[in-house]
């Protein structure tokens, strides 16, 4: 479990920011997060709940579906980065990883994880090392190398995009639902190689997951998002311990845990929608 962050740098910066798709369907409605660099930051909430989309604003992935921030701003190390195209952020080192993993199937895992440093200039022995770096964190793939990447299991396609991340150096990785699909014991692993290479790498993260449990056990840093607006932030700590995040998003009361039936009703009566 980790403490609460001391103070560090801010790395990124959302400030009130709007996206509407096709030019009439407004999906965040003035959502504003910052990112400490070097740590973990976690957007939790449903399905629906404007996550993905606020990944992609940062990493300027939304015009490709017809999408576009329309208010607000985003600053990355102290610059903003709105009219930036997805290549200049690649080159600036925010890597996205995609929700549902997104490899190239036809490729072997090995190869898949060489694309990752297509833009890199530093030589191929810098790459090698990068290359087993990232076998020493996923030693599965070590051993999967040479297979396929489209007939790996889930759990190894997770972690070949996120070995693939690492691959190009990134100063922060932004992780969509690192946990969809995936065996509770996966997970575990996942999040725990996370942390490491937080740890380890310096690498800074913000991760979109509806595993809220299991995110504010490894994050920092929560932002909880409900119909495209933020209703809850604090620090990890201060979201496990409150009565709201416990009762809805945990199933947890100060009676022990509630019934699926009781969580349901009292999303109806959440008092920060009221």
């Amino acid at each position: 479990m980790l403490d609460a962050p001391q103070t560090t740098d801010t790395l990124l910066e959302v400030n009130n920011i709007e996206v509407i798709y096709n030019h009439v369907i407004l999906v965040l409605k003035g959502v504003s997060l910052t990112v400490p660099k070097g740590r973990i930051t976690a957007l939790l909430g449903g399905n629906g709940a404007g996550k993905t989309t606020t990944l992609k604003a940062v990493s300027n992935l939304l015009q490709s579906e017809r999408g576009e921030v329309t208010k607000g701003t985003i600053t990355y190390a102290g610059k903003p980065v709105q009219s930036s195209d997805p290549s200049e952020m690649v080159r600036n080192g925010v890597i996205q990883v995609m929700e549902g993993r997104h490899c190239f199937e036809h490729l072997t895992v090995e190869e898949n994880l060489l694309t990752g440093a297509y833009t890199r200039t530093d030589g191929a022995g810098a790459i090698a090392a990068d290359l087993e770096l990232v076998y020493n964190y996923f030693p599965r793939l070590r051993e999967r190398r040479k297979s396929q990447a489209g007939y790996t299991s889930g759990g190894e396609q997770q972690m070949t995009a996120i070995g693939r991340a690492l691959m190009s150096r990134p100063n922060m990785i932004l992780l969509d639902e690192p946990s969809m699909g995936l065996a509770p014991q996966l997970v575990e692993q996942i999040f725990e190689i996370v942390k490491a290479v937080n740890e380890n790498e310096g690498v800074t993260f913000l991760l979109a997951e509806q595993n809220t449990n299991v995110a504010l056990r490894y994050a920092h840093m929560g932002y909880i998002l409900e119909s495209g607006r933020v209703v809850m932030e604090g620090t990890a700590q201060e979201l496990r311990e409150n009565p709201d995040v416990k009762e809805f998003y945990l199933g947890m009361s100060d009676k022990g845990r509630k019934s699926f039936r009781d969580v349901r009703s009292y999303r109806r009566r959440k008092r920060w929608l009221a």
